[in-house]
């Protein structure tokens, strides 16, 4: 049978290297027609996708360290690398905020005619249409092994569409007499871009200080309430290592449980918790004996 992480970690091969193909595709036409037309609308977009496009390179380098098993000093495997491989998507992204806005604003001061507009205007459509694509790759699969740094990077994706619309914008208001309209909309994207790298840091950023969603708790508490025999859950963490989770619980039982059926009501308890979150690679249970020795429905703290 092969592991559940290797087999995630295959998806999400499969899902970077398309989005890679796809964007890579995307970018080198609208390189050709801005080299024509010199939309600097274009330029914003399409420096945004070939950043998009390249951030599927630490993805891929990090996915392959997924698949290493852990050792005797990397105890935990190579998950990690993965929080890393979003850091460097961030700074990609920010990258490609700082060179359009400076292409924009020099546009802006100093305007230079555009031609080809009908090819500028559909430039756009088709950068939303590759941008779309890889947006449902990337969600799709992120969130199928939840890895934060993949639904962020398909998120990006998502918006890189819309504002690859923005250029149809711009060249339908350079074609009404507004030059301006062209550089104005380089501004708009790379401001959409900047808020992208806000929401991708953040994400990112929780993780790698071991930070979790509320709702990872709320089901570990819930996962014991179906088992007889917990009487509360005294402490329960959890953190992501790449997009595997592993959690600690303590819970309370009754004093007077015989060893073995104790052990019997953990591994229960550690099987309840895999139907609740398919995301957790492993979890540490400990027992603590009920001060009360009181039988009862499971207690949260």
């Amino acid at each position: 049978m092969i592991d559940p992480t290797i087999a995630s970690t295959a998806r999400g091969i499969w899902a970077i290297k398309w989005s890679f193909i796809i964007l890579m595709a995307t970018t080198a036409m609208q390189i050709v027609i801005f080299y024509f037309s010199g939309s600097i609308a274009l330029l914003a977009d399409t420096v945004h996708n070939f950043g998009d496009a390249s951030t599927a390179i630490p993805l891929w380098i990090a996915f392959q360290f997924a698949r290493r098993g852990a050792s005797r000093r990397f105890t935990y495997g190579y998950n990690r690398v993965e929080d890393l491989a979003g850091v460097t998507i961030v700074g990609l992204i920010l990258f490609s905020a700082l060179y359009a806005g400076y292409a924009s604003i020099e546009r802006l001061i100093n305007p230079q005619p555009l031609a080809f507009l009908g090819i500028v205007a559909a430039a756009g459509v088709v950068g939303f249409l590759g941008n779309e694509a890889v947006a449902i790759f990337r969600i799709r699969v992120g969130r199928q092994i939840n890895s934060a740094a993949l639904i962020a990077d398909g998120y990006h994706a998502r918006v890189d569409g819309f504002t690859s619309l923005a250029v149809v914008l711009g060249a339908i208001g350079v074609w009404a007499g507004f030059p301006l309209a062209d550089p104005i909309i380089g501004i708009v994207i790379t401001v959409t871009i900047f808020g992208i790298v806000w929401q991708s840091a953040r994400a990112v950023f929780t993780r790698m200080l071991d930070g979790v969603e509320p709702e990872v708790l709320d089901e570990i508490e819930h996962a014991a309430g179906h088992i007889p025999g917990i009487h509360k859950v005294h402490a329960a963490k959890a953190r992501w290592l790449g997009h595997r989770l592993r959690a600690e619980v303590d819970i309370e039982v009754d004093p007077a449980l015989p060893v073995k059926e104790a052990d019997t009501l953990v591994v229960a308890f550690e099987r309840e918790l895999h139907n609740h979150l398919p995301a957790l690679q492993s979890v540490h249970v400990r027992t603590r004996p009920d001060a009360t020795g009181a039988a009862g429905e499971v207690a949260t703290t």
